[in-house]
């Protein structure tokens, strides 16, 4: 059987049927990521991740995520800023007519972390394109979607002085948590409705 014609459709349907939630970001630090699916058909995503290189300054240094960082000036939009920063973290060169739409904006809900509000874009490419992992990227590597309900799990963290356990995908040695566990675990519900 021949790979559909646009494997994106029915995500880019779901994704324009809805008006995500939107944070006012007062004095916090506004951010976006991409969350990145490659495949020709949505059986075979997969997603970028990236795994964050060790900085003093960094609260989320050495952490796994999506490639994504702070809103400048310079940007024309948020989507903008995910495309742009994609590009200096993986060297995946996104456009515009990649996207597939937006999720709800987040918050970071430990409070040792900066006020942030995160806007993940959703973004679709038929091939994997090559990676060229920039200063603030230790390595970035694919994920098959379909893997990750079955890397669920719940992992222990010391937070702020105290350990917490949270839901989180267990990947290898790694483990994604936090913010872009909930940005997965969106896009893995709407694809499952």
């Amino acid at each position: 059987m021949p790979p559909p014609s646009d494997p994106f459709s029915e995500l880019r349907r779901k994704l324009r049927a809805r008006s995500p939630r939107r944070i006012r970001a007062g004095a916090a630090a506004r951010s976006s990521v991409a969350l990145i699916l490659a495949g020709a058909r949505p059986r075979d995503f997969e997603v970028l991740l990236m795994e964050r290189s060790t900085h003093p300054r960094d609260p989320w240094s050495g952490h796994v995520s999506l490639p994504g960082g702070r809103w400048q000036a310079a940007d024309r939009d948020r989507s903008a800023t995910s495309i742009r920063e994609t590009q200096e973290e993986t060297g995946v060169r996104l456009r515009q007519a990649d996207r597939l739409g937006e999720l709800d904006d987040l918050c970071p809900r430990t409070p040792t972390y900066p006020e942030l509000v995160v806007r993940p874009f959703v973004f679709g490419l038929r091939r994997k394109p090559p990676l060229a992992p920039g200063p603030e990227a230790a390595e970035c590597f694919w994920v098959r979607l379909d893997g990750l309900p079955g890397a669920a799990r719940e992992a222990t963290f010391a937070i702020a002085g105290q350990r917490r356990r949270l839901p989180a995908f267990r990947i290898g040695a790694r483990t994604v948590w936090g913010i872009t566990y909930r940005i997965l675990a969106s896009v893995l519900e709407m694809l499952d409705d």
